[in-house]
């Protein structure tokens, strides 16, 4: 069967509800979406906060060689990616030197609590390290109406939310987050048509 990784670090779990969208998404067009996030850095703690509250469990290099696609997530940090993310990120060279991630389909998802708070560089900048992977980059076209209508995250770079950890996602959050995987899973099945 197709696999897409959702892969995402969050902390107050906006991103983690992002991702959860995205996977009903892909699994809406008969693909598994496998969930994993990463873990935090000892340095990254306040002290106060439990280091991992997310259910999911932490990725591994195997799920990486395993997923026919990947949907990339994280918190805005100053417009860019969350430390933890781009740890694992960072630690990827040898499935960089081996081409395991060379022409899959990749998206970008990420959530900040305030509007113009860096949410769409986040999510370029996330681009960056997959298009040195080889990866197939996939965003949101105008095609979705949810883009016209948002009052909050989503753009044509990837799903986005506005909200802090008490608020719920959007409804055009959700639309736009769904649609994004769906996208990613038919574009993941098309490419590596043997996992089907």
């Amino acid at each position: 069967m197709t696999k897409v990784l959702v892969l995402y670090y969050s902390r107050s779990g906006n991103t983690r509800k992002l991702a959860q969208q995205l996977a009903r998404g892909i699994e809406s067009q008969g693909v598994e979406a496998v969930l994993r996030t990463v873990p935090e850095l000892p340095s990254y703690t306040d002290g106060k906060t439990p280091a991992h509250s997310a259910s999911d469990p932490f990725v591994t290099r195997q799920d990486l060689l395993d997923c026919d696609g990947l949907a990339l997530g994280s918190p805005v940090r100053f417009g860019n990616m969350a430390a933890p993310l781009k740890h694992f990120i960072d630690s990827t060279s040898a499935e960089w030197l081996s081409g395991a991630l060379i022409d899959k389909p990749a998206a970008v998802f990420g959530a900040g609590s305030m509007l113009h708070g860096g949410q769409e560089t986040t999510l370029l900048t996330m681009t960056v390290p997959l298009l040195h992977h080889g990866m197939i980059l996939v965003g949101v076209p105008h095609s979705e109406s949810a883009l016209h209508t948002t009052q909050g995250g989503g753009s044509p770079y990837g799903a986005s939310s506005v909200s802090d950890a008490q608020t719920p996602l959007l409804a055009d959050e959700k639309k736009i987050a769904n649609a994004l995987g769906q996208r990613l899973a038919s574009l993941a099945r098309t490419l590596n048509p043997t996992s089907s």
